[in-house]
């Protein structure tokens, strides 16, 4: 099998973690990992907390954006974006049921503590979430544009406390009256 990225490198027997076997690329460092192999493994270890009970500095990693073809049976692979965070995505082969990460995906994986989680990336519910959660970043990101840094602060904040007000409506009726 030849490397979907690199299009020349030859696949080769590796393993992602201990117990974790999967087709690597020497070249670019991306995985090729069969999800039977991986719901297995993942059934039998647990990932631990960041033992400083810090949150880890995400590094974006680089992401071919293209289509990608599986190496097993040359079909398109669909593209799942991993968190509204990082702009990454897996790339999967529904009728291999294989999973591609590019070089790094892994450990980006692990560090937003989804190592264990690739099947509930994949799935439908994940990506509403991941697609809801990138919109608000976008409405967030818009608003400190146009109010700088501390007003958006403060907006948010507010926003948080309309929200869960049970009195919501009548609060925003009186912000929407002009004198």
């Amino acid at each position: 099998m030849k490397c979907p990225n690199c299009k020349s490198a030859v696949l080769s027997a590796t393993k992602l973690e201990a117990g974790l076997p999967a087709m690597g690329c020497p070249q670019c460092k991306g995985a090729l990992v069969s999800l039977l192999y991986y719901r297995d493994w993942a059934e039998r270890v647990s990932f631990p907390e960041s033992e400083t009970g810090e949150d880890i500095k995400l590094e974006e990693v680089s992401d071919n954006n293209a289509g990608q073809l599986c190496p097993k049976c040359g079909r398109i692979m669909s593209k799942y974006r991993i968190s509204g965070s990082v702009t990454n995505k897996i790339d999967y082969c529904v009728a291999c049921d294989e999973a591609w990460l590019d070089g790094g995906e892994w450990e980006l994986l692990k560090a937003l503590k989804l190592g264990d989680k690739i099947p509930t990336v994949l799935s439908d519910k994940w990506q509403r979430h991941v697609r809801h959660e990138a919109s608000e970043q976008k409405w967030t990101d818009r608003l400190i544009k146009q109010v700088g840094q501390k007003s958006a602060a403060k907006a948010q904040e507010f926003r948080e406390w309309v929200i869960n007000h049970p009195n919501k409506s009548e609060i925003l009726f009186y912000l929407s009256h002009e004198e």
